[in-house]
């Protein structure tokens, strides 16, 4: 699944980018990293829920910053809808 969101055209990086996108129904899949601290990361779960966007949990930020081709850790990121 990581490697969908490393070739995604389209995505955000981090929680205040992908929360927006959840916000305006943009969207598609969000991933959170589980070392994230949780009130980091807790708005954005309650509303992908809240939305019936997937989540998909992954082990470390690095290893999700390295997905999205960035050196530091990432809490959360999102593959983006293709408009």
């Amino acid at each position: 699944m990581l490697s969908k969101l490393k070739n995604a055209p389209k995505k955000t990086v981090g929680t205040k980018q992908t929360l927006k996108a959840v916000e305006k129904g943009q969207a598609a899949v969000v991933f959170i990293a589980e070392d994230a601290e949780e009130h980091v990361v807790a708005g954005l779960k309650e509303l992908c829920r809240a939305k019936g966007i997937e989540i998909v949990p992954v082990a470390t930020m690095k290893e999700l910053g390295e997905a999205c081709g960035i050196d530091v850790g990432a809490a959360s990121a999102a593959i983006l809808n293709q408009q």
